[in-house]
C-alpha cells in the first residue's frame, strides 16, 4: 500500500501559500509509516515547530491500473474517507527555498491521519461533497470538492501514467483554504457534511 498525496489542488489554497495555481496535479508521497488510523492520537514530532493540519478526502483505489483511461478512471475507486495531510511547514519552506524535495515535511511517521473509508455510493454526488475540520470544537478548515481543479478521475488517469496503482493505495486530493497551525492538546474532528468522520488528540 501507497500513499499519494496531491498539493495546490485548491486555488484558494495555492493562494493562501503564495503557490502558482498548477497545471498539472502536484504530486508527492508517503510511505505507510505515515498512516495514522482508528483515531489514534497524533504525537508532535521534536523535529519541527510549526506542524499544520491540511484536511483533504481520501480515495481508495480498488484495482490495478497503469495507463488508465479518462472514462474508465471512475472504476479504480471504491470509497472515500476523510484525512489530515500533517505537515512540517518550517521544514517545507526551507527545502521549497533550496529548490529541495518535501518528503520530510510531509512524509514522517503519522502525517497522513485518515478515517474509515465508506463505499462511494453512499453518497449521491461526489462533486458536492462538504467537508471540514473542526480544531477544540471550531471550524478551521471548510471545503466543497466542487472547488477542485483536478477531479478524482484527473488525478487517477495523471497518477497511473507513471505509477502502478494498486488495491488498497490511498490518494489525498488536497486541501482546501484555511490551513493553520496544531499545538499539544488540540482536539481534532473532521467531518463530510455532518458525518464525522475522525476524532483524535494532539500528544
Amino acid at each position: 500500500m501507497k500513499i499519494i498525496a496531491i498539493g495546490r489542488n485548491y486555488i484558494e489554497h495555492a493562494k493562501e501559500l503564495n503557490n502558482p495555481i498548477p497545471e498539472k496535479p502536484v504530486i508527492f508521497l508517503k510511505p505507510d509509516t505515515a498512516l495514522l488510523k482508528d483515531n489514534r492520537d497524533f504525537y508532535y514530532p521534536d523535529f519541527s515547530k510549526n506542524i499544520h493540519y491540511e484536511v483533504e478526502i481520501v480515495l481508495r483505489v480498488c484495482k490495478e491500473g497503469k495507463h488508465i483511461g479518462a472514462k474508465f478512471a471512475h472504476n479504480y475507486y471504491d470509497a472515500i474517507g476523510l484525512g489530515i495531510d500533517f505537515t512540517a511547514r518550517d521544514i517545507q519552506q526551507h527545502h521549497k527555498e533550496k529548490g529541495l524535495p518535501w518528503e520530510l515535511a510531509k512524509a514522517f511517521d503519522g502525517s497522513a491521519s485518515v478515517s474509515d473509508l465508506l463505499p462511494k455510493t453512499a453518497y449521491n454526488d461526489l462533486y458536492a461533497l462538504d467537508f471540514r475540520l473542526d480544531k477544540n470544537g471550531e471550524t478551521v478548515q471548510r471545503g466543497n470538492t466542487g472547488d477542485l481543479i483536478f477531479s478524482f478521475e484527473d488525478i487517477l488517469v495523471f497518477v497511473s501514467q507513471y505509477i502502478t496503482l494498486r488495491k488498497g493505495d490511498l490518494i489525498f486530493t488536497g486541501t482546501p483554504a484555511g490551513v493553520g497551525p496544531v499545538a499539544i492538546g488540540d482536539y481534532l474532528e473532521g467531518f463530510i457534511g455532518d458525518q464525522r468522520m475522525f476524532h483524535f488528540h494532539v500528544k
